[in-house]
């Protein structure tokens, strides 16, 4: 099967599209979003209503909870919070529902599937290799996929030595995931990148093959900006997205 793993939309639907049309060419069978559909950006109600219309499954993240009611805005930068409560004010719904339905974490296979980690799925962030070493006994599945970060990272946990270290795929090449070992893979971002790249980020998981392929694609940033403005969203959302960052 091949996996079009992507997380961190973050109503951006500008670069939501660029993902869908750069991925056609590598070919997929369901879209694995690992959360964080709404927040931030113009186009809740257009991110979730297209996602809908492909094969996929999709967990809850923070924002999407947070939109939903179930994490307290206290908990949020100033900004952030301005965007949910923006977005709660914008979304239909019958979109609301469809992020109420989401779960907090999904197997399938030899994969784990969660937003920010296999301990705390919604909310904790997974940067270095202490805190990707902790999560690795919180997970049975080999393989668990997670974003949250919006950096695109794997933490590998070596089957022979038993250690953890951190990789970054090259763009494009596929990563061969060993059979001895076990990884934590983040994706990045599709809607706010904080890699300083700022295009869109998306991967390819064959699970046949056994592969990982990092992808990432420009879109159209003015766009979303131009949207964010006239939403009334914060500046400082609006110029992040130039940067990366």
């Amino acid at each position: 099967m091949r996996c079009l793993v992507l997380s961190d939309i973050h109503s951006n639907l500008a670069a939501f599209e660029a993902v869908l049309k750069d991925a056609q060419a590598s070919g997929h069978d369901i879209v694995w979003c690992l959360g964080d559909v709404v927040g931030y950006g113009p186009d809740p109600n257009e991110c979730i209503e297209l996602l809908r219309t492909l094969p996929h499954v999709c967990l809850a993240g923070n924002h999407d909870w947070a939109v939903v009611g179930k994490l307290d805005l206290a908990t949020f930068h100033e900004g952030a919070a301005a965007a949910v409560r923006w977005t709660q004010a914008t979304i239909t719904p019958q979109n609301l529902n469809y992020l109420r339905a989401r779960n907090e974490k999904l197997e399938h296979d030899e994969y784990l599937l969660v937003h920010a980690s296999p301990r705390e799925p919604i909310w904790e962030y997974v940067t270095d290799v202490n805190v990707a070493e902790d999560n690795f006994g919180c997970a049975a599945a080999p393989y668990c996929l997670n974003g949250h970060t919006h950096v695109p990272v794997l933490f590998v946990k070596d089957g022979r030595t038993g250690g953890v270290h951190v990789a970054f795929a090259s763009t494009n090449a596929p990563v061969s995931l060993k059979k001895d070992s076990r990884y934590l893979i983040n994706p990045g971002s599709v809607g706010q990148p904080r890699d300083g790249d700022p295009r869109a980020a998306y991967a390819i998981l064959d699970t046949a093959a056994g592969t990982w392929t990092q992808h990432r694609v420009e879109y159209p940033i003015q766009v979303t900006q131009q949207k964010m403005r006239a939403a009334g969203l914060p500046k400082r959302l609006i110029d992040r997205l130039d940067y990366g960052r």
